[in-house]
């Protein structure tokens, strides 16, 4: 009986081991077999690594680049291009790129790669891409040499130099391709800082310095992107040491504050979570006068407080965090739950025997859905369920391991506007734009949002998105719930991490001065 006592024991820290061998060693290595600098990153999982596939991700970020790039205040500068011109009387943008640069596979990169690029995200009919109405009013790309680009627009687009910054493909490699499903998108080849090296599916991605890139070469040689999609999973590694750097939810960051081992960086972000109704589902198609005033049976600040642990703020507007163009005076929606019973009941609801309202029948019940791995949006999802059940308002929280649109009838959804204002509007709430997957269609919206990106003035843009936020506020896409502060731990030994940029969605930009990290 010992002996077998001792043989299952055995095993079981012989299984242990194996595991955490298998997930790029139990503890992160601040220096490679090289002697060069190794940063372990805690990452969300990848299926492809594409600029204009993926857009809320940090890889793509570090493995090309685009034209233009973004300071440390979000304005689009220089990049690839050493400089431009626009001639506001014909459309057009004339570029001229840095000569000299160099692919990761040793080829150059010419203007044939920068009109390769914008034309497949202009006229490739087969491209499944939420970015591509950013790009509709280019009428033409013409690479006029090797080292100069012209692009002429069909109609004005205020924020083209932002979408501009958009990572550059290599023609020679996908020229002919499908680029929804070559192996390219998992053996990426780009211009940026870094170059793939790996990738083992489901437990890392590594990447190294480009030692040829054009700018500045990063200090840290190599960054393993360790897959850890759980969010609890995310703050036992930090705490290990199996991971550097980590983007955790403000409950697993504050167990890091106050510990001299660990930085906790307190990034602010354009991040917002709200409750996003699919608007072609048929409780919404029926009862969509009920988005505008949900919100009123929502005390935000009590989940701003407990979920984030005040590490955020109470959202009421997508442009929130946009100090040129917020409008700090449209309805906040604020928790009145007094103000939700009237305009509740005067549309026709009653209370039930059960205290949940319902009319002609039907009962004020809906569904949320939360993605599994995702802690922090369903302990918002419960707590704002609680909240509305109190209200009368019947909202189940559906947690499940993958999103199905067709199915769902609302999300726990977040959403970023981290620079241009048309930059997480236009996309996601104009009429069938291409990353409008909620089907949401507003004429005053359309009108605004087209007015604003239509043009070059900033007084007249600001009074188009004033009207935009007006008319979205008066018939919403979304009940807002809350902003987020972008909370990374990191160990003491990593340095140069910038609070200065906005983060977007996911608080991803963390590494966009990752040239200026080292490892002490």
């Amino acid at each position: 009986m010992k002996t077998q006592q001792f043989l299952k024991s055995f095993l079981v820290c012989i299984t242990a081991l194996l595991l955490c061998l298998a997930i790029s060693g139990c503890g992160s290595n601040s220096t490679g077999n090289s002697g060069e600098k190794v940063l372990t990153y805690a990452s969300a999982d990848y299926t492809t690594i594409n600029s204009i596939l993926n857009t809320h991700d940090e890889l793509p970020d570090i493995i090309f680049s685009g034209l233009m790039t973004y300071d440390a205040k979000g304005k689009p500068i220089p990049d690839l291009a050493k400089s431009y011109e626009f001639d506001p009387a014909s459309l057009t943008y004339t570029f001229h790129l840095r000569e000299n640069v160099k692919w990761h596979d040793g080829q150059p990169f010419t203007a044939a790669d920068v009109k390769f690029t914008l034309d497949t995200l202009k006229h490739n009919k087969d491209l499944e891409a939420s970015i591509t109405d950013n790009y509709k009013e280019i009428e033409a790309v013409t690479a006029v040499d090797d080292y100069t680009v012209r692009i002429k627009l069909s109609q004005p687009n205020s924020a083209m130099l932002n979408y501009l910054t958009i990572g550059i493909l290599p023609k020679h490699l996908l020229e002919g391709k499908d680029i929804m499903t070559d192996p390219f998108n998992q053996h990426p080849v780009g211009t940026g800082r870094y170059k793939f090296v790996s990738w083992d599916k489901g437990q890392s991605i590594i990447v190294e310095k480009n030692k040829d890139f054009y700018g500045k070469v990063p200090k840290i040689g190599k960054i393993i992107f360790k897959i850890i999609p759980d969010e609890n999973a995310k703050a036992a590694q930090v705490k290990s040491g199996g991971v550097d750097l980590a983007w955790l939810n403000a409950q697993n960051a504050k167990v890091f504050r106050g510990n001299d081992k660990f930085t906790v960086y307190d990034f602010k972000t354009a991040d917002y979570r709200a409750i996003a109704p699919n608007f072609n589902a048929p409780f919404w198609r029926k009862h969509g006068e009920l988005i505008p005033i949900l919100g009123y049976a929502l005390n935000k600040k009590a989940i701003v407080d407990s979920v984030l642990t005040g590490q955020g703020a109470v959202a009421y507007s997508p442009l929130q965090v946009n100090t040129e163009y917020n409008d700090p005076d449209v309805e906040h929606r604020d928790y009145n739950p007094a103000l939700f019973k009237e305009k509740v009941e005067k549309l026709g609801w009653k209370p039930g025997s059960d205290g949940i309202y319902e009319k002609d029948g039907e009962k004020l019940s809906f569904s949320v859905d939360t993605r599994e791995y995702e802690e922090e949006r369903v302990d918002i999802a419960k707590i704002a369920s609680s909240q509305l059940k109190q209200s009368g308002v019947d909202m189940k929280v559906r947690i499940v391991p993958k999103l199905d649109w067709k199915i769902l009838e609302c999300f726990l959804i977040g959403q970023a506007a981290p620079f241009d204002p048309d930059n997480g509007t236009y996309d996601l709430f104009y009429t069938n734009a291409s990353g409008n997957y909620t089907h949401y269609s507003n004429p005053a919206v359309d009108e605004w949002l087209g007015a604003a990106r239509a043009s070059y003035d900033p007084a007249v843009r600001k009074h188009a998105y004033n009207q935009f936020q007006q008319a979205w506020s008066d018939n919403p896409a979304y009940i807002m719930v809350a902003y987020l502060d972008g909370n990374y731990v990191a160990d003491k030994k990593v340095t140069g991490l910038s609070t200065e940029r906005v983060l977007g969605h996911h608080a991803v930009g963390v590494m966009w001065n990752v040239e200026d990290w080292d490892m002490q």
